[in-house]
């Protein structure tokens, strides 16, 4: 039976890259996958899902408004060949209608989906999509990565900004690593960004 699956991580653990991977392993078997990306996500270009190491693939962008139902009836209108799987980056941009949407595909279509995304923003808060996943998914995993300023495992994201941390102010601000950086709980409260300025420069 198919599942509705969630793959949370902080940042740079290697989500899209393992998404690109699994997509790409269906394709090799000659089975369809419908991929998709938030439109919000425009570090490599639109409408794709593309790796820090270099990696890209064409998706399909969703913002808010998008139906994904609609999207797969489209794929399917399209080809004789069925949807074997859908793939989804930067799944915390989820409603939790898309994430509904999601579980019915699941129940009702027998397609499985595998979703991945962060699950808390810079001020650890829920995203909507995170907290919806985290309620609807069958399957729950986490992929860890480890603190930048110790080996502790990440668990939190911490936005900064002119080389200070930021912990209040809009949920969403695309960026890269300028931006963000997975942390552990200690280091959150208490980044040493000296170290990682002098990191940088060597």
């Amino acid at each position: 039976m198919a599942q509705l699956y969630y793959r949370y991580s902080s940042m740079n653990a290697g989500k899209s890259i393992e998404l690109i991977k699994i997509a790409h392993n269906y394709e090799e078997q000659g089975k369809r996958v419908l991929l998709m990306n938030s439109y919000l996500d425009t570090r490599y270009g639109k409408n794709v899902v593309a790796s820090r190491i270099g990696i890209k693939k064409e998706a399909i962008s969703y913002d808010g408004t998008t139906s994904i139902l609609d999207i797969l009836k489209k794929a399917q209108e399209e080809s004789d060949e069925p949807i074997h799987c859908i793939l989804i980056d930067e799944g915390q941009f989820l409603t939790e209608r898309q994430v509904m949407e999601l579980a019915q595909i699941v129940d009702y279509m027998n397609i499985p989906v595998i979703v991945y995304g962060l699950k808390n923003d810079f001020s650890n808060h829920l995203f909507e999509g995170s907290q919806a996943l985290l309620i609807y998914a069958d399957k729950i995993e986490e992929i860890k990565t480890v603190c930048w300023f110790c080996d502790k495992k990440a668990t939190m994201v911490l936005r900064v900004i002119d080389g200070k941390p930021v912990y209040d102010g809009e949920q969403v601000m695309i960026g890269g690593n300028d931006s963000y950086i997975p942390v552990c709980r200690k280091c959150y409260g208490n980044p040493n960004l000296e170290s990682l300025s002098e990191t940088h420069s060597h």
